[in-house]
Order: C-alpha cells, then structure tokens, then sequence
C-alpha cells in the first residue's frame, strides 16, 4: 500500500458490508465510510480547493464521524492535521497559523469559537461535519491526487501535548503510520474479528494509530464509547458491542480494578499506554481481572507513536514497557550518543521505519530530537539486566537533582501510590537554597479518606533514602492533567512559584 486511503480503500472493498463502527445502538459500515471519505475529499478538492500537501485542521469531539474526516482528509491528497477539542480558540490559533491550516473542519457544538479564530487567521474556511451526507452516493471515489501520495509524503501532523512550551507539530508520513500499523497488528495478534474499545480523545496518536487505524486496515471494528462517565454505561456499551481490545490510560485501569464482583469485563486483551502505568494499579487489576492481561506499552508522538509493549503472551513484568515492537530498535544512550550497558540508565533512543520525518518548521528542534539516525526521546530508562525488557525511569526533564545526586520522581510516585488512600500523586522539585532542589508531592485522595501527612511521610521514609523523601505532600481535590489524562507537572511547578 503506498499511502493511508489506498489501504483503506482496500480494507473497505475487502470489508464493505461488515459494521465498521460501533455507537451505541448505531452501527456504520466499512462502505458508508468509504462513500463519506470519499465525498469529502472530493469537496476539499472542489469547492475548498485544497491541494496535495496542504494542511486541514480537524477540530471535533469523539463522535464517528471523524473517520470520514481523517480519510476524506487523506483521501484529498492533503495533511490531516488533528486538533486538540478541549483547547481554547488561542490555543487553537496558534496551530492553524503554525500549521498553515487555511480550511477547518469542526462541528456545530465547537463553531462559536470560528470567528476569533477567522479574525486571527483570515481567509480560514469551516467545514462542519453536519454537512456530510447521511447517504453518501455509491458512485463516488478519491480523487486521483489521493492515489499518487507515496509513502514517504506526510500523511498527519500531530502536536505534542505541550506539556513543555509550546506545542510542535511532528510529521508523519503514510510510511510512518503504515509501519507502525503492521507492526501493532502483529505483536497484538490483532485479527478481522477485533473490536477495539475506543474512549480517549481520538486525536490523540495513541488512538489514531491504535484504535483507528489498525483495526480498520485489518477489517476489524471500533466500538467507540459514548462517554466514560458513569463507568457502569461504559461498560454496558463494551459489553453490548463486544468489545475485545481495550487500549486506555492508567487512570482507567484503576477504575476497572474496583469494579464490584460478578461484573466481569468482555476483553481478550488491555493496553495501557499514553503515560506510565503504576505497579499498585497493575497488580490490583491482575488480582480483579485475572483472566484479561493488562500489558505495559511505550511510545510518542514522534513515533506514530507505538514503541515497546509487553508480549500478549508473557511474561508480563510490572514496572517494565516490554520489548520493541517488531521493525523497531531501542538503545539506551548517555548524552554524548554512546549505548550504555543493561542495567545502566540514560535516554530512550528509538530507530526504525515509524519515526517521524521531524518538527514541523522547527529545524534546530528537530535536529536536537532527530541525532545519528536515532529519535531521541527525552525519558530516562534502562534495558534491564536479564530478561531484556525495558524500564522508563522517568522523563529527563522531569529528574530532580538535590546535592547533585540524580532522583526520578516515578521511583518516589511508586511507594506513594502503596499507601492506602492515594488516588493519585506526582512528584515535582522545588528550588532549594541548601541542596539546590528538593521533591514536593502533590496527592489526590480516595473519597472519604481522612489523611495524615506525617503517617506518609513515616511511610516514604521506610522505602526511600532520606535524600529522595518529599519535603512535603500538597493535598489536592484531583491533579491537573492534560485532554489524553496526562498529569501537568508544569501546573503543579506553577504552584510552587518555580
């Protein structure tokens, strides 16, 4: 296949009757996409005038039309540029003009925000999604632009989160999205019959590669999730749609460890991704759901962005994101671009067919990240000693150093996370005249916990050398996070005043 549409041009043939899409009670086949896509990018050909190359941001909630948008997008031969729906319109502004987005497509609920961001960027055009046809024509097929993407043309512009500074656009080509599909598809032995569960933010690359992508070019099916709240409809959807992959966040693994008993989850296999996974959390979902595995992956934006997971197989090792995904090399490397020894810690380099072709008009940004063929990733971690499986220690602008000496907030959020109560936590440094930096804890608590700094503290002290212990622990009603579920650490520094 040499670019996204023409792979699921071919998926959708092969497919054409088969439910595509699970919502709710609704169902939506593998042809009423292709016939969607396929208007709408001849309508972005047409009457927008959009050109191969060109960007087109997509601004919408999680709702199934944005598998016609992504592929009509592509289909149109253009950039398919997804945009963060909890954003505020500045923030959004700063994307289209980064981007050079000149046509939008968004939805009714999302539209009062158009006109400052036409004011900010003139001549952008809207699109809303309830102009799509409800019975697209049958004769309809993409343009011959679409046909003549090759795999080394960008496909999708994902923006980082923007946890640090500004957000930046990494580019995908087809060839990146592509590989990084075949590779998911066989370390998940993902067949026609899958049905991924879909509940985060679908701009999200996690969810784009995983839970759109792969499916789809394999004839399988999304059962996207109405809303995740209450947990007991989430579930009543997986269960009425038959859910069989479930690919989430930390976050929600904890909530489906607590669920009561005789409510039993409909999955051959979870993923957890998008941000680290606790070892409390782990093993309290092991204990509650012994008959579905819940296995650790690793990856980034940058890497369209599945890098390591644990085998479906096993062994499943807790506080470990597995092994590379096939077609993908990891090597942990010290700052001047040496490999380090197993066992030893430095940063996650990654090398393969999935990484990105670089940042979006940000040469020096790129060629920092982009060094000797390898994609440096910014977390620390190791290969351990043994068994080959790999470790995140923590991120490498996360690391705190009191008298010098290299602390990862992780290894403090990990004993945290075993007293009894603790509902979230995060470690961050705060500036320190005598050590030059200290760790401060901000917690989140279960309900109706009645909490003790002091017992915490006695507790940290067990299982922690003196230097690592926080220097205190900030109470907070729930921790900042971004729209995928990340913690803010930047916030919480924020709050500190450093």
């Amino acid at each position: 296949m040499n670019n996204l549409a023409v792979a699921f041009a071919v998926s959708a043939s092969a497919h054409a009757e088969k439910p595509a899409l699970y919502w709710g009670d609704a169902q939506f086949s593998y042809a009423h996409f292709a016939r969607s896509a396929a208007w709408l990018a001849r309508e972005l050909a047409g009457r927008f005038e959009v050109q191969p190359g060109d960007r087109v941001g997509i601004w919408l909630k999680n709702r199934p039309e944005f598998v016609s948008v992504l592929f009509g997008v592509l289909g149109a031969g253009a950039v398919a540029v997804p945009i963060n729906n909890f954003l505020k319109p500045g923030e959004v502004g700063y994307m289209l003009a980064d981007a050079g987005i000149d046509v939008l497509i968004s939805e009714t609920a999302l539209t009062e925000a158009f006109a400052e961001l036409a004011a900010a960027r003139p001549g952008l055009r809207l699109l809303v999604v309830e102009e799509l046809p409800e019975h697209p024509p049958t004769s309809e097929s993409f343009p011959t632009a679409a046909l003549n993407r090759t795999e080394e043309d960008l496909a999708v512009l994902i923006y980082t989160s923007g946890t640090t500074g500004r957000p930046k656009g990494a580019m995908l080509s087809h060839g990146n999205l592509l590989h990084n599909v075949d590779s998911v598809r066989e370390i998940l032995r993902v067949v026609d019959f899958d049905r991924f569960v879909l509940l985060l933010p679908m701009f999200h690359s996690f969810m784009l590669t995983v839970c759109i992508l792969t499916p789809l070019l394999t004839g399988g099916s999304i059962v996207l999730i109405r809303s995740v709240h209450p947990a007991k409809a989430m579930l009543q959807e997986m269960l009425q749609n038959q859910g069989s992959v479930l690919p989430a966040m930390a976050a929600l693994f904890r909530v489906l460890a607590m669920l009561p008993p005789g409510v039993e989850l409909p999955l051959r296999l979870c993923i957890s991704g998008a941000g680290p996974l606790p070892a409390e959390i782990l093993n309290s979902f092991n204990a509650r759901h012994p008959k579905v595995p819940l296995i650790e992956g690793y990856g980034l934006s940058e890497a369209s962005p599945v890098v390591s997971v644990n085998p479906v197989t096993g062994p499943w090792i807790a506080g470990t994101i597995g092994v590379a995904i096939p077609g993908v090399e990891i090597s942990i490397q010290d700052e001047a671009g040496n490999i380090l020894p197993d066992g030893v810690d430095g940063e996650i380099c990654v090398r393969g067919g999935n990484v990105m072709r670089g940042y979006w008009n940000a040469p020096e940004k790129t060629a920092e990240t982009l060094v000797n063929g390898w994609l440096r990733t910014g977390d620390i971690g190791h290969r351990r000693l043994g068994d080959g499986y790999y470790a995140v220690t923590d991120r490498k602008k996360d690391m705190l150093k009191p008298n010098g000496i290299n602390v990862y907030p992780r290894e403090i959020e990990e004993v945290i996370y075993r007293f009894k109560g603790i509902r979230e936590a995060a470690v961050v440094g705060e500036p320190c005249d005598r050590r030059g930096e200290r760790p401060v804890a901000f917690v989140s608590l279960d309900e109706g916990v009645i909490f003790e700094e002091k017992a915490l503290l006695a507790f940290l002290r067990e299982h922690l050398a003196d230097y690592k212990l926080p220097k205190r622990v900030v109470v907070l009603p729930a921790l900042p996070r971004n729209a995928t579920g990340k913690i803010l650490k930047t916030a919480l520094r924020e709050q500190l005043g450093s």
